[in-house]
Parts: C-alpha cells; structure tokens; sequence
C-alpha cells in the first residue's frame, strides 16, 4: 500500500503484482516489477467485497452456481455517498456475447444471453463471477434450450435476490439489434474541461432558457474507473428529461469529469441520475449508460424517475 500522485481523494492505492510469484508482499516489490496500480477510495474498500475481480484465477470446467458472487446493492450505493431513500426506477441490461453449451449428445451449442434485472434488487453480481459462472455451462450437457434457460433463471433470480429475466438469443440476432442514436449529442461542443474527478458543481440551467424543454441528450466521450482493478469502462450515457433547460456545455463537462472516478457501472449511472436530479430538479428524468463490454459481458443500467419503456439499443461500439 501507498500513496500515490495524481490518485483519487481519500484512496489507497495497491500494486497489482504477478500471479505467478509465490514470494510475499515485500519480497516481490523488492524482486519482480508490479505490473499495475490501482485505487480504492477508504468506504468502498471498508464495505464491499468484490469476489474474484481484480484476482487471477482458473476457469471451471463444468456449471457450478457456487462461482455466482452477489454484493448488496445498498452497500454500493452507500459507498459513493447514495441516498438509501433515492427514488428511481429502472433495469440492469447484460448482454452475453460469448455463450454455449452442450446438447446430450456433446455437441457444442451457442446463443447470445439478454440478462434484464431489476435495480429493486438486494443484490447486484460480481462481473467477473458472471463470467466464470457463465463459462462453466461450455463443457455441461442439458437436454434443450428451455433446460439452459430455466437453470440460469432460477440461478440468478437467487444470486440477484429478486426480478430476473433471461433470454437466449440467436447469434444472428444479436447485430440486428444495432440502432442509430436519437437526439443531440453534445460531443462537438467547443469547451475547455479540466475537471477529472465527479464534479457535481458543473451541472447548471441554461440562463434565458424557455421555462420547461423535453430534450434527449448523449455522449460517446464518457469514461469511468472500475474501483478495484482501474481498468477504464467506456460508454455511450444518454440523459431523458423535461424540465427548465439543462446547461449543455455544463452537462458535457459534468459527464467527462468521471473520467479518473472509480465507480461499478450501476453505482455510477445512479449517481449520475442523483446529481442531476438534485442540481437540475427536472420534472422527469431518465439515465442510460451503454457500457462496452468486457470479458464477453456488456452491462447496461437504465435508471428513470417513473415507469417507461427501458431503452435497449446496442451502439456499434458494443
């Protein structure tokens, strides 16, 4: 451990050190180069564990629900400074690109998984135990489809403790479901940013403004850290609401400033959510955070103020 310049507020910062070396700590940063920093803020690391990420490992041979590692949601929340009262709607979108199975015969099958969960429940899931867990059904045998669907329902309805959703889709499927962005993207705005740590302050209402807009805006430009490992998440964040006028230049310079934040992706799209919310004060409001995917996982948090229709398109970064 150590303190490191440029690190993030109110963090430790770890070397991430060579899996192969069976030395201890200070041997091996006597010895062996660390081959990765990371950073993780004091609350976050005093209040979750989170399971096989960050740790190397082996991938299982076979199905095994044991892999599944649930984190309570509240808990995450309360490490970025969430309200355990905020109120919001909304699903949790997986999309599995990298699925198979084998029939009774030992034939490899595949299919792409849509994962829908509610952001009501207890827990959100580990996303490198999804994986592992995921890659266990490639070398187990089920006697159809409708076998594969109904063990990963009943599996991850538990782990989640809550509403679950999982659908098998064929491959050929999933690129028809690329579509084309609607509303304006504030990626060519001319600004001056210097703001790489959540800066809530930069969100503002456009002054002269008609009194109530509808207005739909996104970025590709969005950035954010995960918590344990550092590696960046990158995302489409596309931002619904009626209300007094929302300062563009000021919503783009908000959304970049997560550009060194460590957050998971739901915590992240929640507090993105509660920072508008409460600076903006719009009448409706709806998140979405199109996340590219990582280890054959994308994971997509649409958070809204009152029941809509979730936004599920793929962007063709995903």
């Amino acid at each position: 451990m150590f303190s490191a310049v440029g690190a993030p507020r109110n963090t430790r910062c770890f070397w991430l050190l060579c899996g192969c070396c069976s030395l201890g700590a200070e041997a091996i940063l006597g010895t062996f180069p660390p081959i990765e920093m990371f950073c993780v803020s004091a609350d976050e690391e005093k209040s979750l564990s989170t399971g096989p990420l960050g740790l190397s490992g082996d991938y299982a041979e076979g199905y095994s629900v044991e892999l599944l590692h649930p984190m309570p949601r509240d808990q995450g929340r309360g490490a970025v400074g969430l309200d355990s009262g905020l109120a919001l709607l909304g699903k949790d979108l997986w999309t599995g690109y990298e699925f198979s199975w084998l029939d009774t015969k030992g034939k490899p099958l595949v299919a792409g998984l849509k994962i829908a969960v509610d952001c009501a429940t207890t827990n959100i899931v580990e996303s490198k135990s999804m994986k592992l867990y995921l890659n266990g059904f490639a070398q187990t045998q089920f006697v159809d489809a409708q076998a594969v669907s109904d063990r990963l329902n009943q599996d991850l309805s538990a782990a989640f403790d809550g509403d679950v959703a999982v659908e098998l889709i064929p491959i050929d499927e999933l690129a028809a479901q690329w579509a084309s962005m609607q509303g304006q993207c504030l990626d060519e705005l001319d600004v001056a940013l210097s703001e790489y740590q959540r800066e809530p302050e930069l969100l503002g209402l456009r002054s002269g403004a008609p009194q109530v807009v509808t207005e739909h805006l996104y970025t590709h430009l969005f950035r954010s850290l995960c918590p344990v490992t550092a590696q960046p998440d990158w995302a489409t964040v596309m931002v619904r609401y009626t209300g007094k006028a929302i300062d563009h230049a000021g919503l783009l310079g908000y959304l970049v400033s997560y550009r060194s934040h460590q957050a998971f992706h739901e915590t992240t799209i929640e507090r993105i959510y509660a920072d508008i919310m409460a600076r903006c004060q719009p009448t409706f409001l709806s998140v979405n955070g199109r996340f590219q995917r990582r280890g054959g996982l994308d994971i997509n948090p649409f958070r809204s103020s009152e029941v809509c229709p979730v936004i599920d398109v793929r962007m063709p970064r995903q």
